[in-house]
């Protein structure tokens, strides 16, 4: 049992399993469910992820039970394969780790592991904060933040008191970046609202007849939280400089987090999705502070003026011009906003790139950009579920929606329903976090889908006929995944590229390698890797279906 319900009491209490097991029927859906060859195959039994979050923390409906459901990918023991990392929100069982086999099935090794944190789960972050070549993991929760140090032996250390980052308020979405220029992590961790069980206010639910119905509140109806930002001293100890960067001047409700170097300037921006009010862009202004720049930069609202119910967050170079644009999904009754990096500004094109009406019927949280079919151009998904009850949704769970999958079209530049193939066998769930890797390291892009008081999803990628690919693993000189350094693929007629992160989707952290589909090519002419030291490497004639690791002391 978490710290928190540990110490009020509170037992759990399971909502109806309407999700737990595999559809009897086609799930209900706004459009005609695909046919065909599946892109996606539920496969969490054979890949041995058993994990089911928990979120009760009361009989009545308080707030935090809605927003959870986070884990991260990440290769702990740097054994080539991605293992998971799965949070818990009851307590019940703590946080699961559980170790990839070297065939893309798992075990679970939790247990003697010192990673079975048992705090109010919401979000995490992965990398190596004390340059040993390690990953690390950062938990965000309910009550106190958690800082877990990888011994290298299959063991981690909570090393939360002497980093001094053991916030206890609401954390949400977390991400590792170089904010400084000096090589070492440095840690951003968005919060949401000012809740406690001492300010538990009652809320009802909208839409329905019987107005006393209770529900989950609206974030406006606590008081909204500012983002932490701590500075790395190179050991994995950190200082507290959210009011000295300028960053804990801007109160906002955050729950989503990207952290990318939008304006090619060499400093390391982020993007933080806030809910219900004007999304934030943080510039790096190179010096140790931040700009709050969100409405100079076009990102802060749609294009109609609107600032929506930020959630999911994605970066990534969608239309092949090096620079990183940027998705966010929000709330059913809201489209996504799809942001194309203009070098100066982001220009909203989310309508010509078809996702105003696609989007419009899900509360999307786990959100990503990734080219599942390998033909070069990058595909969509999201992972969906509402905040207020709907019983004219999905029997058994009133707040379940299904995932959404669209593929990339031929001109870079948005999205489409996918004709032949979609994701089968699976039955709509409150979904949360989506975690993308590719744990088999087949080339196929994988999902770990978490689910509120369900079964987490592993979506196996069973996509026909993919195209080929290259996985580009870059590391730092202390062997660690190089987090913010920049690959790109050149064709001679065009150029793809990539970017080293961690950070992605919804309370969760992905695969940090660098996934390129290549279609029909068998070899990529020159691979130019790009760290943020400043040093690179160009390789030539590079064979395609491949997982290639470049680590800067080979070279």
């Amino acid at each position: 049992m978490s710290r928190l319900l540990a110490a009020l009491g509170f037992g759990l209490m399971l909502l109806p399993g309407g999700c737990g097991g595999e559809s009897e029927s086609p799930p209900a859906a706004s459009t005609p469910a695909p046919t065909g060859s599946p892109w996606f195959e539920s496969q969490e039994a054979a890949r041995g992820v058993e994990f089911t979050l928990h979120t009760e923390l009361s009989e009545q409906h308080w707030m935090p039970e809605i927003i959870v459901g986070g884990g991260a990918a990440l290769d702990f023991d740097d054994d080539g394969w991605m293992d998971l990392y799965l949070l818990q929100a009851s307590g019940e069982g703590g946080n699961r780790l559980l170790r990839n086999r070297g065939d893309g099935t798992f075990e679970d090794v939790t247990e003697g592991s010192g990673a079975g944190d048992v705090g109010y789960a919401s979000g995490v972050a992965a990398g190596d904060v004390d340059g040993d070549g390690d990953v690390d993991l950062f938990v965000s929760n309910l009550d106190a933040d958690v800082l877990l140090r990888n011994d290298g032996v299959g063991h981690f250390t909570d090393i939360t008191a002497q980093s001094d980052v053991g916030d206890e308020e609401w954390g949400t979405s977390t991400t590792f970046f170089d904010a400084d220029g000096d090589g070492d992590l440095d840690l951003f961790v968005c919060r949401y609202v000012q809740w406690s069980p001492e300010t538990v206010l009652p809320c009802l639910g909208i839409g329905f007849n019987d107005l006393e119905t209770p529900d989950y509140c609206k974030p406006n109806r606590y008081p909204p939280s500012t983002d932490l930002f701590y500075l790395n001293d190179g050991a994995g100890r950190f200082a507290d400089a959210a009011e000295a960067s300028g960053i804990g001047s801007v109160e906002g409700y955050g729950l989503g987090v990207v952290a990318a170097d939008f304006n090619g300037d060499g400093d390391t921006d982020m993007f933080v999705a806030n809910d219900t009010m004007p999304d934030r862009f943080w510039q790096n202004k190179g010096d140790g502070t931040f700009e709050e720049a969100g409405f100079n930069m076009a990102c802060d609202r749609d294009n109609t003026g609107l600032a929506k119910a930020g959630m999911g967050v994605s970066v990534a170079d969608l239309n092949d011009d090096g620079a990183p644009d940027l998705i966010v999904c929000n709330l059913k009754g809201e489209t996504d906003s799809l942001y194309i990096n203009k070098g100066t500004h982001f220009r909203d094109v989310t309508s010509q790139a078809g996702l105003s009406g696609e989007s419009f019927g899900y509360t999307r949280f786990g959100l990503g950009l990734v080219d599942f079919n390998n033909d070069g151009r990058l595909d969509y998904f999201a992972a969906n579920g509402a905040v207020l009850a709907d019983p004219e949704v999905i029997e058994g769970d009133p707040y379940a929606h299904d995932n959404l999958l669209l593929q990339g079209r031929q001109d870079r530049l948005g999205f489409q329903p996918i004709e032949h193939g979609g994701i089968t066998s699976v039955r709509a769930c409150t979904s949360r976090g989506a975690i993308f890797a590719d744990f088999d390291n087949d080339g196929g892009m994988d999902i770990v889908v978490l689910n509120r008081n369900a079964p987490a999803r592993y979506l196996a990628n069973t996509v026909p006929g993919r195209g080929n690919w290259l996985l580009v693993d870059v590391r730092n000189s202390s062997g660690a995944p190089a987090i913010g350094a920049k690959v790109e693929l050149d064709f001679g007629d065009h150029v793809q590229t990539g970017f080293v992160r961690a950070d992605s989707s919804y309370l969760t952290a992905r695969d940090p390698r660098v996934h390129f589909g290549l279609g029909e090519r068998e070899q990529v002419p020159e691979v130019r890797v790009m760290w943020l030291d400043g040093e690179s490497v160009t390789l030539s004639e590079v064979r395609s279906n491949a997982v290639l690791r470049i680590d800067p002391q080979g070279l």
